[in-house]
C-alpha cells in the first residue's frame, strides 16, 4: 500500500478549464443494456477511488509500525533515502496480525463510495468488464470487496495487484511483487497487455475503449494509457491534470462517472458504430498501441518529465484530500 503524503500547498485554478466537456446526448436513458457495440473496459485504483481510505494504512496504524512510524518511513521515501519497495516491505513486514483478525478493523474503518455498487452492477449489465488495478495486496483487496459487495458480485472484479504470503499466526506478511520496477507492480503496462488482450478478442475492426478511474499522481501512469480519465474531484490527480494540461473528466461518486460513461457510449455508437478507434481515443495512447516490447517501455518513461518521472516513484503521493476553496470552477 501506498505511503501517505505531505499535503501540497493550495493551487490556483481559476483560469483552467481541462475537463472533458459533457456531452449533449440524452442522460435519461435506461442505464442497463445499453447494447453499444464498442468494447468497453474499465480499470480502476482502489484506495481513496472505490473506498475513501487506504487499506494499508488502517493495517498498519492498528496492527503495525504504527501512525508515526508509518509518517518517518513516508519521509524516508519522498527524500529519496529508501525506496518505495524498501520501506512498503518494512511497513508489511510490521503487522504481528492473523489475516482474519486483520481483516476485523477494516470491516468499520472504512466506506465504500455511495455508489460504487451501483455503478458495478451497470458494468454487469452492459458486459463491461471491470478490474482494479492496485499497488496493493491481492489477498487485502479480494477479502474487502466480498465483504462489501457479497461474494457473488466480487467475483466479477478482476484484480490486478501484487500477490502476498501471509503465515497463519500473521508474524510474517510479505508482498509479492507483481512486476520487476520501482513500484513493484507496472500499472501502465497491466493496462498495455489488458487493452492488446481485449483488441485480440474484437472483431470487425473494433478497437476497444479504456476507462480509467483514479484519485493519486501514482495513478498517471495507468491513466496515461486510458481513453477516457476520472479523476475524483478534490484530489492531487486533478490537481496535476489541471497543472499538466491532460484531459480528464472530474467525480465526486461514481454515478458521476456511470452518468459520463452511458453518454460516451451512445455517443460512440453513433459517431463510429463501434468501428476503428473510438470517438474519444487518446493519442498518447495510440503510441503505446504500436510499442510491443516491454524493453520499449522505460525508454519511453525516461523521455519524460523529471517532475513528473519522480512523482511516479511515489505512490499514492499527495492523495490526501483537499477541500476545493469557493470560487473555483471546477463543475463539469
Amino acid at each position: 500500500m501506498a505511503p501517505s503524503a505531505v499535503i501540497p500547498q493550495p493551487l490556483d485554478f481559476s483560469k483552467a478549464d481541462l475537463k472533458v466537456p459533457k456531452s449533449t446526448f440524452n442522460d435519461n436513458a435506461s442505464p442497463s443494456a445499453i447494447g453499444t457495440k464498442r468494447k468497453i473496459i474499465c480499470f480502476s485504483d482502489f484506495d481513496g477511488t472505490i473506498f475513501m481510505q487506504d487499506t494499508g494504512h488502517v493495517l498498519f496504524d492498528s496492527h503495525g509500525c504504527g501512525p508515526e512510524r508509518r509518517e518517518v518511513l513516508d519521509q524516508q521515501i519522498k527524500t529519496g533515502e529508501r525506496s518505495f519497495k524498501e520501506v512498503s516491505e518494512e511497513m508489511w513486514g510490521s503487522l504481528n496480525v492473523p489475516f482474519d483478525d486483520g481483516f476485523e478493523v477494516m470491516k468499520t474503518a472504512l466506506d465504500i463510495d455511495v455508489d460504487f455498487q451501483k455503478f458495478h452492477r451497470f458494468c454487469i449489465d452492459n458486459d463491461i468488464p471491470f478490474n482494479v488495478i492496485s499497488a496493493g495486496l491481492k489477498p487485502i483487496l479480494r477479502r474487502v470487496l466480498d465483504q462489501f459487495l457479497g461474494e457473488e458480485d466480487s467475483a466479477h472484479i478482476e484484480i490486478v495487484a501484487n500477490e502476498a504470503e501471509i503465515n497463519t499466526p500473521g508474524t510474517e506478511w510479505k508482498p509479492v511483487w507483481l512486476h520487476e520496477c520501482d513500484l513493484g507492480h507496472d500499472k501502465a503496462l497491466s493496462i498495455q497487455e489488458a487493452r492488446a488482450a481485449a483488441k485480440l478478442e474484437c472483431d470487425d475492426g473494433t478497437i476497444p475503449l479504456i476507462v480509467f478511474i483514479g484519485d493519486g499522481v501514482s495513478d498517471l501512469p495507468a491513466a496515461r494509457q486510458a481513453d477516457i480519465l476520472f479523476a475524483r474531484r478534490g484530489l492531487r490527480l486533478e490537481e496535476y491534470c489541471i497543472e499538466n494540461k491532460i484531459a480528464y473528466i472530474p467525480f465526486d461518486t461514481f454515478a458521476d462517472i456511470q452518468k459520463e460513461v452511458e453518454a460516451i457510449m451512445r455517443e460512440d455508437q453513433q459517431k463510429t458504430g463501434g468501428l476503428g478507434l473510438p470517438a474519444r481515443s487518446n493519442p498518447r495512447a495510440n503510441i503505446w498501441r504500436r510499442i510491443s516490447s516491454r524493453n520499449a517501455i522505460p525508454l519511453y518513461l525516461a523521455a519524460t518529465p523529471a517532475r513528473e518521472e519522480k512523482m511516479f516513484l511515489w505512490p499514492e503521493a499527495f492523495s490526501q484530500y483537499q477541500p476545493k476553496e469557493q470560487g473555483i470552477p471546477l463543475t463539469a
